[in-house]
């Protein structure tokens, strides 16, 4: 076995695909999720699934400390299908309190389990306006306080942390065949987690060359590759 990590969100859009390369590569994986039906198919190809809320800090405290993980990815959102327009106020919302709460509540416990390492999900949209392509030490937008938090406390924790900062996601799981404005198929985005486990410190642009964001950094210390597809 290569290891044990925990995922947060791992059947997600990008905790999926994640999960089946992990799992192929012999980590020992577990995955939470809310819901029963996708705890059933994480664990069909291979992991081992927690359902959990990652508001309810005493209860992930547990899981992560009883899974013993070397490293905890975090991949939590909760976005529409599609990202239905109607829906995205609220999404919006829901998906800042993950940000901010409920990477609070993930980095506690993975300090609690002494984790060696953190990865966590971050967007390559949030940067302030500036010369393109941005870069990651272009700052970020005052609106993405959330974004902004998620990272400090990433960063900030006493381990080593990885930021990927994901472009606009296409692919199986997203609602979308095809992006633009920093574009990231959600195969190429779980390498980028995959090799963060092992790799690398700090933060990353994720997304392919169109211009909006300069991914060079990922590459030559990650090795990732925006055309990797399972």
């Amino acid at each position: 076995m290569a290891g044990r990590v925990f995922i947060a969100g791992a059947a997600g859009a990008i905790g999926w695909p994640l999960s089946r390369l992990l799992v192929a590569d012999g980590w020992e994986v577990f995955g939470t999720t809310r819901s029963a039906e996708k705890a059933e198919r994480l664990h069909a190809i291979g992991v081992i699934s927690v359902i959990v809320d990652v508001f309810d800090a005493a209860a992930l405290r547990a899981v992560v400390a009883a899974a013993k993980p070397s490293v905890v990815i975090h991949q939590l959102t909760d976005l529409p299908p599609g990202l239905d327009p109607a829906q995205m106020v609220e999404a919006r919302q829901r998906n800042a309190r993950i940000r901010e709460e409920g990477t609070r509540n993930l980095v506690a416990a993975a300090i609690g389990a002494g984790a060696e390492r953190l990865v966590a999900q971050s967007i390559a949209f949030a940067y302030a306006p500036g010369a393109r392509p941005l870069a990651e030490t272009t700052p970020l937008d005052r609106s993405y306080a959330s974004v902004a938090s998620l990272e400090r406390q990433v960063l900030g924790a006493p381990m080593p942390g990885v930021v990927l900062r994901y472009g606009r996601l296409y692919g199986p799981g997203t609602g979308f065949d095809s992006g633009n404005g920093a574009p990231l198929h959600v195969d190429a985005a779980a390498d980028a987690a995959r090799r963060a486990m092992t790799r690398g410190q700090g933060v990353y642009n994720i997304a392919e060359d169109d211009g909006e964001v300069d991914s060079s950094r990922a590459k030559a210390e990650l090795g990732w590759d925006a055309g990797f597809r399972i």
